[in-house]
């Protein structure tokens, strides 16, 4: 329940006071934060005076700021009611949410996988679709440009589903094409080879585990990382499979991938059609899929923008740079 009267009623940066009823002291507790951080955190972002007294919170400052106040706690609340906590990012992530007038996504919840002691969770309004469209397919292609955590989330979700015991294993690929350059032969055997294609799937990994733990679960097959070309031949039951890197699929890759897929599995299938590296006239295999799986049931199709990239803020900046060139 919300209340308002005016202090100031001037008509340039109008004073305002809002009251925001509270339900409980453990809300209020949890709203706050330890030591009122979450609070003071929203008061210097947002330059506003909020106090808090007999279940009322009371926000005053700037009437354009006091709006925003008011729909971050509003938000703020929500969480709190669906999962009874409160994390000082999350409280970051919504004030910057309010501030750039977009949908917050930290009240979907955070994955169940823990990133040296962090909790993954997506960042913007598409990769919070691009998580929900995990859950809800059994296939799903996600396309993007460099950035978007296509990759990362495919990981995370892929943990997620681990831990939980959903599913028994997790099948990681990638075309072994090298990009834009000719390496020559490499020393070594077969596995010598292919390490450095899959390098940014190992990369992936040891974000969110130790590496310790990737080798013990390599050891064990319960995570494998392949080339591509690995998979001919295998039924993949009870696993979580992703393709990285797809736009390097020729047609024939693609469906030999895609018909791996057993019972109770899901497959993520990720890239960006603006990097094809295949041989002049060689059609990209994510590209021909898109009309090919469009409207089957079960299959789900994400796209990603230049506002989902959440790298170095620079990121956002080449990609625009270099995309009208690519499409010339």
């Amino acid at each position: 329940m919300v209340g308002t009267c005016n202090v100031n009623a001037g008509e340039e940066d109008k004073i305002v006071q809002k009251a925001i009823e509270l339900e409980d002291t453990e809300q209020a507790s949890i709203l706050f934060g330890s030591h009122d951080k979450h609070l003071r955190l929203i008061r210097s972002s947002l330059g506003v005076q909020i106090s808090a007294r007999n279940g009322l919170l009371r926000i005053e400052g700037k009437e354009a700021q006091v709006k925003k106040a008011v729909d971050v706690f509003g938000r703020l609340i929500e969480i709190v009611r669906s999962h009874g906590a409160l994390e000082a990012r999350v409280v970051e992530e919504v004030i910057n949410a309010v501030e750039t007038g977009r949908p917050s996504v930290s009240a979907k919840g955070p994955l169940e996988v823990s990133i040296k002691g962090v909790s993954a969770r997506p960042k913007t309004e598409g990769q919070a679709g691009y998580v929900e469209a995990i859950a809800a397919n059994d296939l799903v292609f996600c396309i993007g440009p460099a950035g978007t955590g296509k990759t990362y989330l495919a990981v995370a979700m892929a943990l997620s589903a681990l831990k939980m015991g959903v599913l028994k294993r997790i099948v990681l690929a990638r075309p072994a094409i090298e990009a834009g350059e000719k390496l020559g032969y490499l020393p070594g055997d077969i596995q010598a080879k292919v390490n450095p294609f899959l390098k940014p799937l190992y990369d992936a990994l040891e974000d969110m585990m130790e590496p310790v733990q990737v080798r013990k679960y390599i050891e064990n097959e319960i995570i494998e990382i392949l080339p591509l070309a690995f998979m001919r031949g295998r039924t993949l039951n009870e696993a979580f499979i992703i393709l990285d890197e797809a736009q390097n699929c020729t047609v024939r890759q693609m469906k030999t991938f895609l018909t791996r897929l057993g019972v109770r599995g899901k497959v993520v299938v990720t890239g960006d059609i603006t990097q094809v590296d295949l041989p002049p006239g060689e059609p990209s295999g994510l590209i021909d899929v898109q009309q090919r799986l469009k409207g089957v049931k079960g299959v789900d199709f994400v796209y990603l923008t230049l506002k989902d990239i959440v790298r170095h803020r620079l990121v956002q900046d080449i990609v625009e740079a270099y995309d009208p060139h690519e499409e010339a």
